[in-house]
């Protein structure tokens, strides 16, 4: 990859856990920078439950570092599974474990492919997913009459309200795809006659949520 270059992460620390014939799953995922973050967290789950039956985890790093483990699970039941998850869901600098307390029930092989999925799954789902890329950040000065069809385009062209102040006009503070932010400036000429510009502050390359078109979470 490129050092700029548009990828998926997580948003945040996440936690979910279900019971699956007695067997109790819990799922945790983070946002990593290394491989070193990533085996402490693993070691610091480990730790925590140190007497779980199976503590299985996998990592992928945007360096191209990618590990997983079945920690004593059958070969490809578990770790194999929570990687998949991470990749099918485009995440990068990510570790997930999925930790497992037995309940005295054998789950059979597909059993344990479908129970460390959803551990994943979940885990996943509850860290929520952020995009880092290239943002453009605008200050639009906005006449109430456009407020509202303003945020519609700010949608449209993937944007993010970063913050709104109500004065005499809508101040906004916008972010946008770099790719994009042209075609929406073009856009609120024709929409507004040009009668409404934004003005444009800077770029930065960071990570916002994108579970939420519009405006951060």
């Amino acid at each position: 990859m490129s050092p700029l270059e548009e990828y998926l992460v997580p948003t945040g620390f996440g936690e979910d856990e279900f019971t699956e014939k007695k067997s109790r799953f819990i799922g945790r995922t983070w946002p990593v920078e290394s491989e070193e973050e990533a085996l402490t967290r693993i070691q610091e789950m480990k730790k925590k439950h140190y007497d779980a039956t199976h503590n299985c985890w996998a990592y992928i790093l945007r360096d191209g570092a990618v590990r997983f483990s079945d920690d004593g699970e059958p070969g490809g039941t578990a770790g194999m599974p929570i990687l998949q998850v991470l990749q099918r869901e485009g995440l990068y600098n990510v570790v997930c474990v999925v930790t497992r307390y037995f309940g005295g029930i054998l789950l059979g092989t597909g059993g344990l492919v479908r129970a460390y999925t959803k551990g994943a799954k979940i885990a996943v789902d509850a860290a929520g997913k952020s995009m880092k890329r290239v943002w453009t950040a605008l200050y639009l000065p906005c006449p109430y009459p456009y407020y509202e069809r303003v945020k519609l385009e700010i949608e449209k062209f993937d944007g993010i309200i970063r913050q709104t102040d109500f004065g005499t006009e809508v101040e906004l503070e916008l972010l946008f795809p770099e790719v994009k932010t042209q075609a929406f400036l073009d856009r609120l000429t024709d929409m507004t006659a040009g009668t409404v510009e934004a003005m444009e502050l800077g770029q930065e390359y960071r990570a916002f949520p994108v579970t939420q078109k519009g405006e951060t979470q």
